[in-house]
């Protein structure tokens, strides 16, 4: 995914060999490590400016609002930073059916029409069956459905996409293989090339949209953001048909036995944010629900195209909640309306819904 040159250039201390990278047409993998080096501190403000640029040429004044459905916080790994860990002792939940249409009707009388719906790795709770069962009925109520769920193999991502999901979240949580074996010692999130491997499995099986990342914390930000550019770009080359977007979640509020290795500061999110646009101009990136209200107006017009908004991060806590456990602590509580109200403030177009099932193939 990179070599011993780019590590090099990561390293870069000169800020002309950076704002070179800044101005040159295309984009190569080099610039991509000139521009988060460390010589391009000093020309942050240059990169935002074109980052902005960027992003109102392609994206305009748009921003997509989502919300993410947790159907379960069973979990057989016991990743060291999550708060669904297996050896915690959290109450734990799975929806039934019932349940799920009772968070989804709550979910559209807030606004939302697209949906993310997320699962621990509970494979004997959450199969297949279940999954399109819980995609099909979200589609009763929303105008799209997309997933962040466990790696699975083609055929399983094929039947979910013909129940009428359209596209697929995985976070390669990190690009360091060592601080991934660290944090993934237990359970089946242990295969670090399965799980890099996922996204290609659903753009086989004929998602539309593909969203990779990273948790920044878990390693050292400049290569993290290094090796997560070059992934995408290699999404988007061999993915083509399909829209490729970013996460850029960073770890806050984990578990009190974890410490977070390499914490990130708004200025280094803001530089890795910009850079990446500024690599991949044509990407969706999302801004986590992690994030406070007021960092996220601080970032509009630099990159962000959509948002979670309204989040909860417990299943069943939209229709009732503090029931069950949630996975972390979201920094922005303010309702979709206030979200979208905010941005309209800001002078930015909030779009509940920019996709419809109709428009899906199920061949």
């Amino acid at each position: 995914m990179d070599s011993p040159h780019l590590h090099g250039l990561l390293e870069n201390q000169n800020a002309d060999l950076a704002r070179g990278a800044l101005h040159r047409p295309i984009k190569r993998p080099e610039d991509l490590a000139l521009l988060l080096s460390p010589g391009a501190d000093a020309i942050l403000e240059e990169i935002a400016q074109e980052a902005k640029r960027l992003s109102l040429e392609r994206f305009g004044y748009t921003v997509g609002l989502y919300a993410p459905l947790y159907l379960s916080n069973i979990c057989v790994g016991k990743c060291s930073y999550c708060g669904f860990r297996a050896d915690l002792k959290i109450v734990r939940r799975t929806l039934t059916q019932e349940e799920i249409t009772r968070e989804l009707q709550t979910v559209r009388d807030l606004g939302i029409q697209d949906i993310l719906l997320v699962s621990g790795e509970t494979p004997r709770n959450v199969d297949t069956n279940y999954l399109e069962k819980a995609i099909q009925s979200t589609l009763e109520h929303a105008s799209s459905v997309s997933l962040e769920i466990a790696p699975q193999p083609v055929k399983d991502y094929r039947a979910m996409r013909r129940a009428g999901a359209t596209g697929l979240t995985l976070y390669q949580e990190t690009y360091d293989r060592e601080a991934y074996n660290k944090v993934h010692a237990f359970g089946p999130k242990g295969d670090f090339m399965n799980r890099l491997a996922a996204l290609d499995r659903a753009g086989e099986a004929g998602m539309r949209k593909l969203t990779a990342g990273a948790l920044f914390g878990l390693s050292a930000w400049r290569l993290e953001a290094l090796r997560l550019g070059i992934h995408t770009a290699y999404l988007q080359k061999r993915w083509w048909e399909s829209q490729i977007s970013i996460g850029l979640p960073r770890l806050k509020g984990t578990p009190d036995m974890f410490d977070i290795p390499n914490r990130i500061d708004d200025r280094t999110l803001v530089h890795m944010l910009t850079v990446l646009r500024v690599f991949l101009p044509e990407v969706g990136i999302s801004i986590s629900t992690r994030e406070t209200a007021e960092f996220k107006a601080n970032v509009l017009g630099l990159g962000v195209t959509q948002m979670s908004a309204g989040s909860k991060t417990e299943p069943g806590g939209y229709a009732e909640p503090n029931v069950s456990a949630d996975q972390f602590a979201i920094s922005d509580d303010r309702s979709p309306a206030e979200v979208a109200e905010g941005l309209l403030a800001l002078g930015f177009d909030p779009v509940w819904k920019d996709w419809d099932r109709s428009f899906v193939s199920t061949v």
